[in-house]
């Protein structure tokens, strides 16, 4: 058993049936370099069947304590039934792209078991209508919720079930995963009441390891390198109303040569960088089109990985705040600039 974080914890506390804390992406693949030129949904549940120990977070599932007196728990989950997990289904005609929205928007509305491994890959089939995508291909679309999930879990999870060889040879190495036995309440509350005994302890850690950053915020408060008005809430936008349970899903192909080569144009820039800055140009162009473009820039959370070499915790991330930079009409070099020079303001702090 492994004990989730407060921060992870919080991903299950906060969930309810109109914001699911889960995340997910769509992928389209052409099954035409498989052997035989197709693939058939029984091979790809195989497939991902022999990926399942390359990340652990497959067949770990949560137990959470009665109340919610402590943070859950990750057990090996004893009862892991692949097939909960890797589901098919087929576009209704005419299988076009309105059709794939629509479908991945119905998939992400629906909250996650949480009694059971936090992910979930959807096979969808019927995307010959699709333009521009080459016939019989498929898109797994995936979920999986935050609490389970960072920036290098992620990766984990999409490497262990990617592979550059066609020949879907399984990996080296036995997989040595052994399910675990489900605790009972008594184990749960007693881990809690001796959880809570250690709770004073920690807070005094918490609060010495805060003292240092707290004093060096104060002081540049003082000196007005810092204010405190940047707390305030963000411009209002029909983006941050109420949160209905429906969702709407769309995507715009870039092509990555594209953005490497924005990237390499500005010294210094990355990836990252230039994607922030095409969001913030679609979001103003948007808002304009619509006569709604506020006269304060939006505000964009872009999670960071802070996972060390020999962290044990499952998800390991902080988060900084962008501005998405609406006020100003920039080229895209001006704007990926900006957030170069924001990045490394950050990293000098």
């Amino acid at each position: 058993m492994l004990q989730l974080s407060g921060q992870d914890a919080s991903f299950v506390y906060l969930e309810t049936p109109h914001t699911p804390m889960h995340i997910g992406s769509v992928g389209i693949y052409d099954p035409s370099t498989a052997p035989g030129g197709f693939v058939r949904f029984k091979d790809i549940l195989s497939f991902i069947a022999s990926r399942l120990g390359g990340a652990r977070s497959f067949r770990q599932r949560l137990v959470r304590v009665p109340f919610d007196l402590d943070h859950p728990y990750w057990i090996e989950d004893p009862e892991f039934d692949i097939e909960f997990h890797v589901r098919h289904i087929a576009l209704p005609k005419p299988g076009d792209w309105r059709q794939l929205c629509i479908q991945v928007a119905r998939l992400h509305a629906r909250p996650m078991d949480l009694n059971k491994p936090l992910w979930e890959f959807t096979i969808v089939e019927g995307l010959d209508n699709v333009e521009g995508l080459p016939p019989g291909c498929f898109a797994l679309v995936s979920k999986v919720h935050h609490a389970a999930i960072d920036g290098m879990s992620g990766v984990e999870m999409s490497a262990a079930v990617h592979d550059l060889d066609a020949s879907m040879t399984p990996p080296e190495g036995a997989d040595d995963w052994s399910p675990e036995h489900m605790p009972n309440v008594a184990d749960l509350l007693m881990r809690s009441y001796f959880n809570s005994l250690r709770q004073p302890m920690k807070i005094v850690e918490t609060i010495g390891r805060s003292l240092p950053g707290m004093a060096k915020l104060g002081a540049s408060v003082t000196k007005g390198d810092v204010s405190l008005a940047n707390t305030k809430m963000g411009p209002k936008t029909r983006f941050n109303g109420k949160v209905s349970a429906h969702r709407v899903w769309d995507a715009v192909p870039f092509k990555l040569a594209d953005v490497r080569a924005m990237k390499e144009a500005v010294p210094g820039a990355t990836v990252n960088d230039v994607i922030l800055a095409v969001v913030g140009g679609g979001l103003r162009k948007y808002l304009d089109d619509k006569g709604e473009l506020p006269a304060e820039s939006l505000t964009a959370m872009a999670p960071i990985s802070v996972r060390g070499r020999e962290r044990r915790r499952r998800s390991a991330i902080s988060s900084r705040r962008w501005s998405c930079r609406l006020a100003r009409r920039s080229p895209i070099r001006w704007n990926v600039c900006a957030m170069c020079m924001k990045r490394r303001s950050i990293r000098r702090r």
